[in-house]
């Protein structure tokens, strides 16, 4: 495995669980919103932590973790991530995984030879314009796959979604929604513009809780659990600036983001 990060211990990455987290270093998009351009742009790259390092720290916090999590970059872009998984799980841990559902084929595998407990795929925005928001040529195909597979897997599984201003719409958002329908878990999270890969959206404000709230009714009535993930992190809006959805009905058209 290509490592290129080690976050040794997380109360927040595996639900319920005290989890390390493995970020593989790789990704074939650039999304303009993600926060980690060192795992994404080949320039930014730090030297890979070598597997054989990671391991043996796995082995010696068996008794204070429960999980592992494997993370990105995009994980399933690598051809070894099934023993990878098969060698964590043999030391007794939970393996969830972050996903951008670009390749079922991995996914597949995976889930098929139970090397997985729990699957999170990134919901970038709907089908019709995945491609703007993903910053590469998007496979529509393959996500509607994994999509399927994670839903019908019968793990513990979610979607989520980073939500942008300026890059995602109301109806937008409703669509994720019915595309994800009947998942057990659909997260929106808070945009952190610190050190976004697009130069120009950084220092840009997430939106409001109060925002994001007038979607709850329309997502709980299609997926078991809906959340709204704030980030301690997050740019907060100006004082003074009104709430885009203030004014919006749950049946409407209207642009979610100014």
């Amino acid at each position: 495995m290509q490592i290129g990060g080690l976050d040794k211990t997380s109360l927040i990455d595996y639900p319920g669980k005290i989890a390390a987290v493995v970020f593989a270093q790789g990704c074939n998009w650039r999304c303009p919103f993600c926060h980690n351009p060192e795992l994404v742009m080949p320039r930014c790259y730090q030297k890979p932590i070598p597997e054989e390092t990671v391991m043996e720290f796995l082995q010696n916090r068996t008794q204070q973790l429960d999980a592992v999590v494997i993370s990105g970059g995009e994980p399933t872009l690598q051809s070894d991530l099934p023993g990878f998984a098969a060698a964590i799980k043999d030391l007794g841990y939970l393996v969830k995984l972050d996903t951008n559902g670009t390749n079922p084929e991995m996914l597949r595998v995976l889930l098929s030879e139970g090397l997985v407990d729990y699957v999170a795929m990134d919901l970038k925005g709907p089908l019709a314009n995945y491609q703007q928001l993903a910053g590469a040529r998007v496979d529509a195909d393959a996500l509607r796959t994994s999509i399927w597979m994670i839903k019908n897997s019968g793990l513990d599984h979610e979607f989520r979604t980073t939500v942008v201003p300026g890059l995602h719409t109301l109806r937008e958002l409703k669509a994720m929604g019915e595309l994800v329908r009947g998942a057990q878990r659909y997260a929106l999270q808070d945009f952190v513009s610190d050190f976004c890969l697009r130069e120009s959206l950084r220092g840009r404000p997430a939106f409001p809780l109060k925002t994001l709230n007038k979607l709850r009714p329309f997502m709980e009535r299609r997926v078991k659990i809906f959340e709204i993930r704030s980030n301690e992190d997050a740019v907060p809006m100006p004082n003074g600036r009104g709430t885009p959805l203030d004014e919006l009905e749950d049946d409407g058209d209207e642009d979610l983001f100014e």
